[in-house]
C-alpha cells in the first residue's frame, strides 16, 4: 500500500500529470473525433481536480477550458462543429502555449506547484529552483507551439487534418521530447545530455511501421527510420549499462 501511495504522490506532483488533459487533447483531437478528445480531455482534468486537496492553477484551467469546449460541441450546430473538429486542436495547443509563457512573465510558472512537492521549502526562492521551472515551463510552451504548428501545416498546406505526419507524429515528438526534458532537466546531477534521446530514440521505430503501415513515405525512408532506431537504441543501452556498471564500482 505504501509504494502504491508513493507512486500516487509521484505522479500527482508531476508537471507532466497537470499537462496531461491537453496532451490528450493534442494527440486525440482531429475529424470526427473533436467530442471524443474534449470529453476525455475533460473527464481527465475533473479526475486531476477531485483527487488533488488544492487544484493548482493548471489543473483548474484545464476543467474550465475542456468544459467548455465539451459544452460548445454539444450544442453546436454541424457547420460550427466541423470548424471545430478542423482548428480546436491548434486552438488548445496555443492557449496551453500562452498561458505558460504568461504564467512565466507572471512570474508563476506552471510547474511551481508541482516542483515545490518535491523540494524543501527553504530551496523555493532559490535562483537555480525558479531557473529550472522557468526553463522547464518554456519547454512546454514550445512543445505545444510546435504541436500547433504542425496540426495548422497539415490543415492549411497539405488540407489534410488527419495526415500522420503533422497530426500525430510530429506533435508526439515535440509533446515527448518536453516530457523527456521535464524529468531530465531538474535532475542533481544531471544526467548527460544524450540521455534526453532515449524516448525518441524509442518513437523511431514505432514511426518507421506506422509510415510503412500509412504509406506516409518512401519506403526507404520508413525502413531507415526502424533501422536507425535499433542501432540507436542498443548503443545507448549499452552506454547505461555501462554507466551504471561503473557506478556499481565506485
Amino acid at each position: 500500500m505504501n509504494g502504491a501511495t508513493g507512486w500516487g504522490a509521484r505522479l500527482m506532483n508531476s508537471s507532466i500529470t497537470g499537462m496531461s488533459p491537453w496532451i490528450v487533447f493534442s494527440l486525440l483531437a482531429g475529424p470526427d473525433r473533436y467530442e471524443l478528445a474534449a470529453a476525455t480531455s475533460l473527464a481527465l482534468a475533473v479526475l486531476l481536480v477531485v483527487v488533488r486537496h488544492r487544484p493548482v492553477f493548471l489543473e483548474v484551467a484545464g476543467l474550465v477550458f475542456f468544459a467548455v469546449l465539451t459544452v460548445v460541441g454539444m450544442i453546436a450546430p454541424p457547420d460550427t462543429l466541423r470548424w471545430l473538429e478542423t482548428w480546436a486542436n491548434e486552438i488548445s495547443n496555443l492557449t496551453i502555449a500562452a498561458l505558460a509563457v504568461a504564467s512565466v512573465a507572471a512570474r508563476a510558472p506552471l510547474t511551481v506547484p508541482y516542483a515545490r512537492k518535491k523540494v524543501p521549502r527553504e530551496f523555493w526562492h532559490e535562483p537555480d529552483f525558479r531557473r529550472a521551472n522557468v526553463v522547464v515551463t518554456y519547454v512546454w510552451a514550445l512543445a505545444f507551439l510546435v504541436a500547433a504548428l504542425a496540426g495548422a501545416i497539415g490543415d492549411l498546406v497539405l488540407d489534410n487534418p488527419d495526415n500522420l505526419w503533422t497530426a500525430w507524429l510530429i506533435q508526439a515528438s515535440a509533446l515527448i521530447t518536453a516530457v523527456r526534458f521535464t524529468e531530465w532537466y531538474p535532475a542533481v546531477p544531471r544526467p548527460p545530455v544524450r540521455s534526453l534521446l532515449m524516448p525518441f530514440v524509442g518513437l523511431l521505430i514505432p514511426m518507421g511501421v506506422l509510415v510503412l503501415v500509412f504509406d506516409a513515405a518512401p519506403r526507404w525512408f520508413a525502413v531507415g527510420l526502424i533501422v536507425v532506431g535499433v542501432v540507436l537504441a542498443r548503443a545507448l543501452r549499452k552506454e547505461v549499462a555501462v554507466a551504471q556498471q561503473e557506478g556499481r564500482e565506485r
